[in-house]
């Protein structure tokens, strides 16, 4: 996981066996719950698969990029304006951003 005041990068959450490698999503949002309550939101870039974003309140944004590829402009545009509005909205509020692995 890598972390400055307002933006967490992590690796996919997940459940079942790949949450023995990844992170377990319940931790996730457990941890997400406990530091930044009410003040969150995840952005999931990637394409391969998703989650009930019933475990973040629903303040999940999903923008479809294939891992290991670039994201195409209109998709970076997107994703830019999101999280400028989201971060606008309260100082509190931070986002925490994931791809596949979390490397890209």
């Amino acid at each position: 996981v890598f972390s400055t005041d307002r933006i967490i990068a992590m690796s996919f959450p997940s459940s079942g066996k790949q949450s023995f490698y990844r992170n377990p999503i319940k931790e996730v949002a457990r941890f997400l719950d406990t530091k930044h309550p009410g003040h969150y939101k995840v952005y999931n870039l990637c394409s391969e698969k998703g989650y009930d974003p019933k475990y973040f309140h629903y303040r999940v944004e999903r923008i479809f990029i294939d891992d290991h590829n670039v994201p195409a402009l209109q998709d970076m545009l997107k994703f830019t304006a999101s999280v400028r509005e989201w971060m606008s909205q309260d100082e509190k509020n931070v986002i925490a951003i994931h791809c596949k692995g979390g490397k890209g």
